[in-house]
């Protein structure tokens, strides 16, 4: 890869050309605009594998570094009378290392197979479009930001388009779900820009070595925010007394916060009944990409922000984590057991899947922290993939309701090989992607916090009944009176791609996990050790 190129701008910008062209077509070209939105898509998905298979493995974690000088505030000058000057100091800057890698080739990966889902997308094919890429774009940032404010502007900006996109083309009670959507979102956001508002006002600080003149920055850098709280003893936010002092009290508040914030947005129970009228209510297309990445940067928010910058309060209450976790676990199989509409037995596993992350983030050693990133791979594949089945069964039948579908398998055998796929790989079948997930996290959690391992295996268990009983419903079951199933056609050319697609990524992670585990070692591993130097000094 050459040296100079901005592959990461490159990956997160791109989908604005798409944008760009759109403007400029007419409403009426439905099958130009469709076949514009879905080629943009695969310009960050080649761009993102040739990023993924250039990475360098024995390298510094966090790789192609850019930055670029953007926002200067000048501040009042108080208080210290040998410093000349203050500054509010945000820059453009990205990067990637082995846990946000994998993140952003999710990405390009689930937008591009949700833009050849959005077939189904019967309205307003322009609108639709620019919305799904301005919401690309905004989950690339997330995943590749380095600053605080860069990254809660991409952050919300994922809000927007997707609140229009449930609103606009979801079903009979979208206007519900989005509203739902973007109440508990922007509280979740408000909680966490006034969290990362503090870290820049206390954490921030950074004084150039280069300026002959005292001037002092206060940043949204995180490398330098995590520099000062963990690592110089000497800044102002570790100095008892200081004007920018953070106390013990109020870092346990701020790791809360963050806690909360990104909590619902994974979701954690309770904060997870708006996620539930998005996944029964949006289109199949939205669905995927909803549950295939945004429930992801929940747990990336809550790795990268709640854990690097608290490690020694969220080790000490690593067992809160791992108690939710069993809750999420639990409390989402057994109710994803006795529902009636298909959609919301995928919603109900997607909140016990995430549990899994808990576990996984709660075992504190690197079992668990690879278990918990594994996780979040093998479910944005594998939920994508349910999600677009759904979207199939229900274009042809136009119900997902179990009592209504059944004996699918004679009629659209292909797609109803695909939906059995998709479900061993959602009950954890060993030799496919979900297993190695579960394994890792379960593996991690049991040197920690057995009791807490034992009760979560029960979800594995119930997952294997909802999955089948489910599954094997809408593929063997009896046959409705009130369905007709004769004349309708198997999965057409633009159905299928996404579907072989997503089963290829599974059964790659299943068979070869190293090809995820590679860019995970060296990150994981450094996160390990700050782990590990923070339990040292809590005593354990």
């Amino acid at each position: 890869m050459p040296a100079n190129l901005p592959i990461l701008s490159l990956i997160a910008f791109s989908p604005l050309l798409g944008v760009l062209v759109l403007l400029f077509i007419r409403s009426d070209r439905g099958r130009l605009i469709k076949t514009i939105g879905i080629v943009t898509t695969l310009i960050p998905l080649i761009l993102a594998a040739w990023l993924y298979v250039d990475y360098n493995f024995q390298g510094d974690p966090i790789q192609y570094k850019e930055q670029l000088d953007w926002i200067k505030v000048p501040l009042n000058h108080e208080g210290i009378q040998q410093i000349t000057s203050y500054f509010f100091e945000f820059k453009y800057s990205v990067a990637v290392d082995g846990i946000s890698l994998p993140l952003v080739f999710l990405t390009a990966l689930v937008s591009s197979m949700a833009a050849l889902a959005s077939v189904y997308i019967k309205k307003r094919w322009k609108t639709y479009f620019i919305l799904f890429l301005l919401l690309e774009t905004g989950m690339f940032g997330v995943f590749m930001a380095q600053d605080l404010f860069l990254f809660f502007l991409f952050f919300e900006i994922t809000l927007v388009p997707m609140f229009f996109l449930i609103g606009i083309w979801g079903y009979m009670n979208r206007e519900q779900a989005a509203n739902r959507f973007l109440l508990y979102n922007g509280l979740g956001s408000a909680i966490m820009l006034i969290a990362f508002l503090i870290l820049v006002s206390t954490a921030g600080f950074n004084q150039d070595p280069s300026q002959t003149e005292a001037i002092i920055y206060y940043s949204g850098d995180i490398h330098t925010i995590a520099h000062n709280l963990l690592q110089d003893p000497a800044a102002y936010v570790n100095q008892e007394g200081a004007p920018f002092f953070l106390s013990p009290a109020m870092k346990w508040t701020v790791f809360i916060m963050l806690l909360v914030a990104f909590g619902i947005k994974l979701p954690i129970f309770p904060f997870h009944t708006w996620m539930l009228k998005v996944h029964t209510e949006a289109p199949p297309a939205v669905v995927m990409i909803h549950s295939g990445i945004l429930l992801k940067m929940g747990a990336y928010g809550l790795i990268r922000f709640g854990i690097l910058f608290f490690p020694a309060e969220a080790k000490q209450w690593a067992w809160m984590l791992a108690l939710l976790g069993v809750i999420n676990i639990v409390y989402g199989a057994i109710l994803a057991m006795v529902q009636k509409d298909f959609k919301l037995v995928l919603a109900y596993s997607s909140i016990s899947h995430m549990g899994i992350v808990l576990l996984g983030l709660a075992a504190f050693n690197v079992s668990g922290l690879q278990g918990a990133v594994f996780q979040l791979i093998s479910h944005g594949l594998i939920s994508a993939l349910m999600f677009l089945l759904v979207g199939s069964i229900y274009e042809r039948t136009n119900t997902t309701e179990l009592d209504r579908l059944g004996g699918l398998a004679s009629s659209v055998p292909f797609i109803s090989g695909i939906l059995l796929i998709a479900g061993m790989a959602s009950l954890g079948l060993p030799g496919l992607s979900g297993f190695i997930s579960e394994f890792l996290a379960f593996l991690g959690l049991f040197e920690t916090h057995r009791v807490y391992a034992i009760i979560g295996t029960l979800g594995i268990i119930l997952a294997a009944v909802y999955v089948l009983r489910g599954v094997l419903n809408i593929t063997f079951g009896p046959k409705q009176p009130t369905l007709v199933l004769q004349g309708i056609r198997d999965a057409r050319l633009i159905e299928a791609v996404p579907m072989i697609t997503l089963v290829a990524f599974i059964l790659l992670l299943g068979v070869y996990p190293s090809v995820l585990s590679q860019p995970l070692q060296q990150t994981i591993g450094s996160l390990d050790q700050l782990i590990q130097s923070v339990a040292g000094k809590i005593g354990g």
